[in-house]
Parts: C-alpha cells; structure tokens; sequence
C-alpha cells in the first residue's frame, strides 16, 4: 500500500514537473512594424515583459519569471551576413550549439544555470531574432518548445 502511495505521488510529481514546459496553448505573434511572426506558447509565457532593448518586438516571461522569451526585428542596415552580424554582438565563448547559413544562425550554450538560445533569420537588410533563456536543469522538458519556437520564426 504505502510503495503504490509512493509511486502514485511519484507519478503526480513528474506529471507537474512535465507540464511546466509543455505547451497547448500556442498563438502566432506577429511584429507589427515588420511584419516577421513566431509560435508563441501563450500558456508558458504567459506575462508580457515590453519592448525589446532594440528594434522592434516584445519580451515574454513565465509566470514564475524563470525562462523568458524575446522576439525582436532590427535594421541590418550594414548588410552583414549572418556569420558577420553574429562576430559584431560578440557571442560569449564555448557555445555549445552554433550553426550558420546563408540565412540564419543559431547559437547557446550555458550562463549563470540557464540555457540560452538565439537564432535570428536574414531577409533583406531585417533580421528578426527569437532569444530564449530558460532554466538548464529542465531542457530535456524545453526541447521541444524550443524547436516549435525556432522553427516558426519567419522573416518579415
């Protein structure tokens, strides 16, 4: 009796757990003064957060303020590539992840007990960007609102 009360709260406790990142309620967020759009999960980040530092977009946070969400579109008014916009923000060193194409980058790595995770499309001389940061002991739990995020950024 008492190991199928343990397993049972074992169970609830990963279901929480599980949840926490899991997403069903997801909505296209659109920059309005580009026209760029993003998957957003509504039901994970949940509280709106402004403007980004720069360009245009909006920032989102999880309720409990522990992973955050920007999408920003900015003038590429210098025409770099993506390699060349990437050298100019300076990255942190020992990136885990890094790819480049002609078209985007995607780059994380760890910081401070977080993952964070940039990838920025090029169309034209606009280059809009989704910048996620969220907890490194859930990732296995963020994988794949990661990969909906970034694989629904669309250029403006």
């Amino acid at each position: 009796m008492a190991l199928s009360r343990l397993i049972a709260a074992t169970v609830l406790t990963l279901w929480a757990g599980l949840a926490s990142a899991q997403a069903d309620d997801w909505q296209r967020y659109v920059v309005a003064e580009t026209g760029a759009a993003v998957d957003v999960p509504k039901d994970i980040f949940s509280e709106g957060a402004g403007k980004p530092e720069a360009g245009f977009g909006a920032r989102f946070l999880t309720a409990d303020r522990r992973a955050n969400l920007t999408v920003q579109s900015t003038r590429n008014d210098a025409n770099d590539t993506p390699e060349a916009f990437l050298a100019k923000k300076n990255p942190p060193p020992g990136a885990v992840y890094r790819r480049i194409t002609a078209t985007y980058f995607v780059v994380s790595s760890f910081r401070n007990g977080l993952i964070w995770y940039d990838r920025c499309n090029f169309a034209g001389r606009l280059v809009t960007c989704v910048l996620i940061n969220y907890p490194a002991a859930e990732k296995k739990r963020w994988d794949a609102v990661v990969t909906r995020i970034s694989n629904s950024l669309s250029k403006g």
